[in-house]
């Protein structure tokens, strides 16, 4: 463990094996630093921070701090950091309200400089959260989402999992997976090919994945006529079966074609 004498750690803050904690970094206490994990200069953990192993926490990061949230009480909440998770120069992790109890970023993530995830937003794994991204309370992010710079994204909306948003987007509707959204107001662009490839996804899935989005933005069909077409005329399959659970859950509507 490296722990600079120029830092202040509250001393019922819990910190695992081999953390460096650099000069002039803050730790409040009721907050939990994983094995390996790295806080760098000027970084902040306030009370309610549960940050995994191996993370790294750059200059002027602020994790947990209360939500900008009116109706917030004081509540007892947290902010959860997950394993490996990258967390970039001045970005702001607020912890949770009473609705969920926490805000959630998953195991495998980046999120770039001045990125800001509002309170009680839940970040699955492997998500990449552009230079200036902000998430608004509630929001939800898919496993291997990436959302381009200075998007913004509306409360309560949800992404799906291998979507991804374009630079300087302004997200009001849920964005299905496996898509690209981009554009004000911001639309339907095509099916994220580069990214569904990288990841490993075969031919015949990312051939069946554009057939449900032909039937879903470009069959003259309203919603639900496309959902029913495609649960009559797309074999099943789990990504056919994600796709039609996250466009029927959409609470705030999906994205326009």
């Amino acid at each position: 463990m490296s722990i600079s004498n120029l830092a202040y750690i509250h001393p019922n803050a819990q910190l695992g094996e081999n953390v460096t904690v650099e000069p002039f970094a803050v730790i409040y206490e009721n907050t939990q630093i994983g094995d390996n994990t790295w806080i760098a200069p000027h970084a902040v953990i306030m009370q309610g921070a549960r940050i995994g192993r191996d993370c790294k926490i750059h200059s002027g990061a602020v994790i947990a701090n209360i939500p900008q949230d009116l109706k917030f009480k004081g509540e007892e909440t947290v902010a959860i950091i997950g394993d490996r998770t990258i967390i970039r120069e001045c970005a702001t992790i607020n912890r949770g309200t009473a609705d969920k109890q926490k805000t959630e970023v998953g195991q495998d993530c980046l999120l770039m400089a001045y990125v800001h995830v509002a309170h009680d937003c839940v970040l699955d794994n492997h998500c990449i959260l552009s230079n200036g991204v902000q998430l608004a309370g509630h929001v939800e992010v898919g496993y291997h989402a990436i959302l381009g710079g200075t998007s913004a994204v509306h409360q309560f909306v949800k992404i799906g999992a291998h979507a991804m948003i374009g630079g300087g987007s302004l997200v009001t509707k849920d964005v299905p997976p496996f898509i690209i959204a981009a554009r004000y107001p911001v639309d339907f662009e095509g099916v994220n090919l580069v990214g569904l490839r990288r990841r490993g996804f075969s031919n015949q899935q990312i051939t069946q994945i554009q057939e449900i989005y032909r039937l879903v933005y470009q069959s003259g069909l309203n919603t639900s006529q496309a959902l029913e077409e495609i649960e009559n005329t797309v074999e099943a399959s789990q990504e056919r079966d994600v796709i039609l659970g996250f466009v029927k859950n959409a609470t705030r509507g999906i994205v326009k074609g």
